[in-house]
């Protein structure tokens, strides 16, 4: 067992962990951050695909010990928080869930992991918001079954923080690391078209 100190959306942890385990089943396992998916467990489909150190990732060719001191951000990172204020203020259907952000009914960091203690309570009290990719994909459709969405957003962060307006072949080289059986694309192409033409970009959040 090897203590391995990272961070993961903005949160210093520290997990106790057999070194070889997959960076994808300490995420989904030991931090409860179920969102990144398994497809096929061989980096070909992006289902897992998680940022780490601003490059995107296949999560289950990750083993746990080349991530000590990387920084880590996951789909449930990518949506924006705030204070417990305005999360009683919100009503239930405007927080987000579901595919675009994590696994239905089960609140992204809640780790039971006695060390990642402080993930537990955060992921509790602070509300959840769309970014505006998931936004995008939201209105465009880009997700149906769901399991290769939050790859699909990741890397559609990924690609607009190195060209913020991609050309079409631009985006489809971008989204190659990443299958989907469900919308043929053309939708989720779309999404991230609205997502680069977008005024706000990256900046806002969209409560939901």
């Amino acid at each position: 067992m090897s203590e391995i100190q990272l961070t993961v959306n903005g949160q210093p942890t520290t997990v106790t962990t057999p070194p070889m385990k997959r960076l994808l089943d300490v995420l989904r396992e030991d931090l409860r951050l179920t969102g990144a998916k398994e497809g096929c467990g061989e980096g070909e489909c992006g289902s897992c695909s998680v940022i780490m150190n601003g490059e995107l990732v296949n999560s289950c060719l990750v083993p746990i010990l080349q991530a000590e001191g990387a920084e880590i951000t996951t789909i449930e990172g990518l949506a924006e928080l705030s204070g417990s204020a305005e999360q009683s203020a919100a009503p239930p259907d405007q927080r987000a869930e579901g595919a675009l952000y994590s696994s239905p009914g089960q609140r992204p960091g809640s780790a039971t992991n006695s060390d990642d203690s402080g993930l537990k309570a955060r992921a509790t009290s602070l509300p959840r918001y769309l970014h505006p990719i998931q936004q995008c994909f939201l209105e465009h459709g880009g997700a149906q079954c769901g399991i290769c969405t939050p790859g699909m957003i990741l890397a559609t962060h990924h690609l607009l923080a190195k060209h913020p307006h991609p050309t079409l072949p631009e985006i489809q080289e971008g989204l190659a690391g990443n299958l989907c059986r469900c919308t043929g694309y053309m939708r989720i192409f779309e999404a991230v078209q609205q997502a680069a033409n977008s005024a706000t970009g990256a900046k806002t959040g969209v409560m939901r």
